[in-house]
C-alpha cells in the first residue's frame, strides 16, 4: 500500500513544449486511481492572486516588464502559492503535482534574463520559506524541437512573452535546467522529452513508486 501519512511534492520542469502538461495529466490519473489524494497546480498561478500575476508577466499588451520586476512578480506569485495551496495540501497528506517551480525562475530570470542564479534563488528561498520538491522531473528537449511543438500546438501563433523569445534564450534555459539537475542528482529525474509519452510516464511512475512506498511496495 502507498504510505499516506505524509504529502509528496512533485514538480515537472523543462522548456516550452517539453510535454509537461501531458505527463502531469497521466500522473494525476494514475495517482487518483491508486487512491491517493492529488492536487494539481501550476506556476505562475495556482491561486487567485497568482493567476492575476500570471497574466501580468506572460500576456502581451501588459506594458513593459523589466527583468527584476519579472523575477519579483514570479516570487510573489510563488509565495502565495506555497502559503495558500501547496503547504496546506502537503500537510493534508496529498501528492502535489506542480507545473514549474523555483527552477524555472532560476533558469528564466536567473540565467535567461541575466539576473544571476544565486540572486534569484535567494529571493525565492525567502518567498517559499525554503520549501523544496521531493522530486523534480526534468523533461529535456532540444529548443528546436520545442519550437516545432509549440508551433504545431498553437497553430503558428507567437505564444506568450516568454515562449516568443529567441532560440538563444531558450538554449540558455535548457543549459540552466541541466546544470541544476547535475548539481543535485538525488532530487532530479532527467528524461529525454523526445521519448514516447508512454515510456516517459513509466519512468516517472517507477521513480514515484519508490518515494510513495518506502517499504518497497507499490500501488
Amino acid at each position: 500500500m502507498i504510505d499516506e501519512t505524509k504529502g509528496l511534492f512533485v514538480v515537472l520542469e523543462g522548456g516550452e513544449g517539453a510535454g509537461k502538461t501531458t505527463q502531469l495529466g497521466l500522473l494525476e490519473q494514475w495517482l487518483a486511481q491508486s487512491g491517493r489524494r492529488v492536487v494539481r497546480t501550476r506556476e505562475p498561478g495556482g491561486t487567485e492572486v497568482g493567476e492575476r500575476i500570471r497574466a501580468l508577466v506572460l500576456d502581451h499588451g501588459q506594458g513593459e516588464v523589466d527583468p527584476r520586476t519579472e523575477a519579483l512578480l514570479f516570487a510573489a506569485s510563488r509565495a502565495a502559492h506555497v502559503s495558500q495551496k501547496i503547504r496546506p495540501a502537503l500537510d493534508a497528506g496529498a501528492v502535489v503535482l506542480c507545473d514549474r517551480y523555483i527552477d524555472s525562475s532560476l533558469a528564466y530570470q536567473g540565467a535567461g534574463r541575466g539576473l544571476g542564479v544565486a540572486e534569484v534563488a535567494q529571493i525565492n528561498a525567502w518567498a517559499t520559506e525554503g520549501l523544496e520538491p521531493n522530486l523534480t522531473v526534468l523533461l529535456d528537449v532540444d529548443p528546436l524541437v520545442s519550437a516545432r511543438r509549440r508551433a504545431s500546438r498553437d497553430g503558428g501563433a507567437a505564444g506568450d512573452r516568454i515562449e516568443s523569445a529567441d532560440l538563444a534564450f531558450h538554449t540558455t534555459l535548457r543549459e540552466a535546467f541541466l546544470d541544476r539537475a547535475a548539481a543535485a542528482p538525488g532530487r532530479y529525474l532527467v528524461l529525454n522529452g523526445e521519448d514516447s509519452v508512454e515510456s516517459l510516464h513509466r519512468a516517472v511512475r517507477t521513480r514515484l513508486e519508490s518515494l510513495l512506498s518506502p517499504a518497497g511496495s507499490s500501488a
